[in-house]
């Protein structure tokens, strides 16, 4: 007694007008659904499953499809198909695969692996002095990367014919697993990707088509940089294989300490010691800065641990106008070793301009700086 075969749009629950997406999409539901390795033991899932394969494997295809659709399951040759249920094995693992692919960025489609490979990003530590990294300076830096072969232009092979097909992977550059009811695609362990074999190698490259050279390019820094600021040279790391994109070069830089100036931001702070008479009658003195000495006048009765803000002395900003400021601390300082004059002269003042000893509390800001410093 023969069984009336059921209608293979009703089989994936698809209209008869479903795309090639809804079909997909619609096979791939029920395939996790009723796959065996998924229901051990149950024969009714495992015979939804060969349906929905045999169904899938149909109407997937343009040429069946429309055959189907004239002249139904005569048209292609259903028993065919019901003798082999697994005939959609391969499509199903395509469809795992876009699932993969989707969160690993394709890594489980069927696209054929490129020849071409990007080249590494090159990484260059460049130690500075302070005032260069203040106002910029033009330096010269070697780098070793690696470059197109000459000998083979970049084609690996001195063969006229070039890389060959890899038979592992067929050219795709990927080799499928199944492992389950998922299909894994994997680099080929053969043509590590690339599809294609380099057969009579260049002498020169031994076959990457890239030779290591030394290469000097005049680096740019701008005003304003800091410690760790990096510089990027697009196309400046290693020449890609095959063809591929060159990487990219960073230029890191390392700023060597100044003797007395110290960066905080585009701000300079320095210290600067005045004598006991200075602090108390007032005087002019001389600042160092980093464009040259400038005038700078101590009123009467400044105390240390001053500060006074010299402006637009400082850092420039960096790719903008305006510069940071110059902050000077005074430090008033005592004399450590007196003549007995001296010492007379200082306790008549003494005398004469008493200050009461009695303890007063500190500002918060005096607090938290104290920490920090």
């Amino acid at each position: 007694m023969n069984v009336a075969k059921q209608d293979y749009y009703e089989v994936l629950n698809v209209s008869r007008e479903a795309s090639e997406q809804e079909l997909k999409a619609a096979y791939r539901k029920l395939a996790m659904q009723y796959h065996p390795d998924r229901n051990p033991g149950d024969a009714a899932a495992e015979e939804r499953f060969k349906q929905c394969s045999e169904a899938y494997q149909v109407l997937s295809d343009a040429d069946k499809r429309a055959a189907y659709d004239r002249f139904g399951h005569a048209g292609v040759g259903a028993a065919g198909a019901a003798g082999n249920p697994f005939a959609g094995a391969q499509d199903i693992g395509d469809i795992f695969g876009d699932i993969f692919g989707e969160m690993f960025a394709g890594s489980g489609g069927q696209r054929r692996g490129s020849r071409a490979q990007r080249g590494r990003d090159l990484r260059f530590d460049q130690t500075i002095d302070f005032i260069d990294a203040v106002f910029g300076k033009e330096v010269e830096v070697s780098v070793k990367r690696m470059e197109p072969c000459g000998d083979c232009s970049g084609s690996g092979t001195r063969s006229a014919k070039g890389p060959q097909t890899c038979q592992q992977c067929a050219g795709r550059g990927q080799v499928r697993y199944q492992q389950g009811f998922f299909s894994v695609a994997r680099t080929c362990s053969v043509c590590g990707g690339t599809g294609q074999l380099i057969i009579d190698p260049c002498p020169a490259c031994k076959g990457d088509g890239r030779v290591e050279r030394l290469h000097t390019i005049q680096v740019s820094i701008p005003a304003g940089v800091e410690e760790g600021t990096r510089i990027r040279y697009g196309g400046g790391g290693d020449a890609g294989r095959f063809g591929g994109a060159a990487g990219d070069l960073y230029i890191v830089l390392s700023v060597r300490p100044h003797d007395y100036f110290e960066r905080d931001g585009n701000d300079l702070h320095c210290v600067v010691p005045i004598s006991f008479t200075q602090a108390a009658l007032g005087d002019e003195i001389s600042i160092a800065t980093l464009e040259g000495d400038v005038k700078m006048k101590i009123p009467e009765g400044t105390q240390s641990g001053k500060e006074f803000r010299l402006r637009s002395k400082g850092v420039p900003y960096l790719n903008e106008r305006g510069r940071g400021d110059l902050i000077v601390e005074i430090a008033v300082q005592t004399p450590k070793r007196l003549t007995r004059e001296q010492r007379e002269l200082l306790r008549q003042l003494g005398e004469s301009v008493m200050v009461e000893n009695t303890p007063t509390s500190r500002s918060l800001f005096a607090k938290v700086k104290e920490i920090f410093s």
